[in-house]
């Protein structure tokens, strides 16, 4: 049999239970060290006298050999010239307990809490950004050459027209499917008709807003806060302070400004296509003619229905654009940062939006309108 070489860690057992350590018990012999121990018995004392290098990958091996086997680490004997070494590992190295995961109401209601508080928080920033935001646009006012109308206009282009296609045709498809829907349970009261009143409501109402502003919250939300992140990261947000200039009135403003006009619009094209939708199915599935349709709408649908769903559409604008240029300028500089950032501002802009809708929805009963 071979003899080991005199730098690989070796071990054997003397008597009265004694492991004596031979060998270099440093990093290059990592592997060497976890077999010779793994096939040691659970001796009475170990001697490491005889290891002639030691790191701090050997002591950390023994520290953990020892804790293996129930094994009292101090009584371990080591050379003078490894003491010291041996004495700080050991220190920072202690029986610190494993964190347990918390379990309970306790916890719970901890996490709750702190979920509570963060989102406290987020409302007062935005609230906060808000305010901001209304006084230097009343600035703007005061100062209209101060204005950035060509930027404005380029962020109209693609907020409204380039996203015209894509709202049209998702509200033709659910207006198509609530006539569906809905015929399907008034056929079996003989009142496949009033299909008219369901979609012509259901769209001027709340569908036509609320797709219009959760596409835009998807679409644009995210692409404000790509867009400011990345310029955060490229630090050209700090340049533009360094110039003597204002980062709201110069990227924030003129895009609040685009929804703010380019979201209604597009709110009365999701109508149209939704109410062009459910005349579609009463046409062709129904077997609703399209002039006895066009004439039970007309005969059946209220103004209010339609102010009540333009009337939103500022709303949600403004929390799309507040929160999507927000959540870009606390954009911390990595990759990383810009990724949550805009995660996070489409989850916020979603959630708000029907939130939002929802409070609009009950209060609009609740006053007769």
């Amino acid at each position: 049999m071979a003899l080991p070489r005199p730098e690989t860690p070796s071990a054997e057992s003397g008597g009265g239970g004694t492991l004596r350590l031979r060998g270099h018990w440093t990093l290059a012999h990592a592997g060497d060290i976890e077999a010779t121990l793994r096939a040691q018995q659970d001796p009475e004392e170990v001697d490491a006298t005889g290891v002639e290098r030691l790191d701090s990958v050997g002591v950390l091996q023994l520290l953990r050999f020892a804790d293996k086997r129930g094994l009292d680490f101090s009584t371990f004997r080591f050379r003078e010239d490894h003491r010291a070494l041996v004495d700080a590992i050991e220190d920072v190295s202690d029986d610190r307990p494993k964190k347990k995961r918390d379990y309970g109401v306790n916890a719970a209601l901890a996490r709750l809490g702190r979920r509570v508080y963060e989102n406290g928080r987020e409302f007062v920033s935005l609230v906060s950004f808000f305010g901001e935001t209304l006084v230097k646009l009343a600035r703007l006012l005061a100062s209209p050459r101060q204005f950035r109308l060509t930027s404005t206009v380029h962020h109209m282009e693609q907020v409204g027209l380039d996203a015209v296609p894509l709202v049209a045709l998702l509200s033709f498809l659910v207006g198509a499917v609530i006539a569906f829907l809905g015929s399907t349970v008034l056929a079996e009261f003989g009142a496949v008709i009033f299909v008219v009143e369901l979609v012509s409501i259901a769209f001027l109402r709340e569908f036509g807003v609320l797709l219009t502003a959760i596409l835009l919250a998807g679409r644009t939300a995210s692409a404000f806060t790509a867009q400011i992140g990345a310029m955060v990261s490229r630090e050209e947000v700090d340049a533009i302070r360094t110039l003597g200039l204002d980062p709201v009135e110069l990227l924030v403003i003129p895009r609040i400004v685009a929804l703010l006009v380019m979201l209604p619009l597009l709110t009365f094209i999701a109508m149209i296509a939704g109410l062009i939708g459910g005349l579609t199915v009463g046409a062709f599935a129904l077997e609703i003619p399209p002039q006895a349709y066009l004439a039970r709408m007309y005969d059946t649908m209220q103004v209010r229905h339609f102010l009540v769903g333009m009337s939103k559409a500022p709303v949600f604008a403004l929390v799309i654009g507040l929160i999507g240029c927000l959540e870009g300028l606390r954009v911390q500089g990595t990759a990383q940062s810009v990724g949550e950032r805009t995660t996070s501002s489409v989850v916020q802009t979603i959630s708000l939006v029907i939130t939002l809708d929802a409070f609009a929805a009950i209060w609009f009963m609740e006053v007769g309108w």
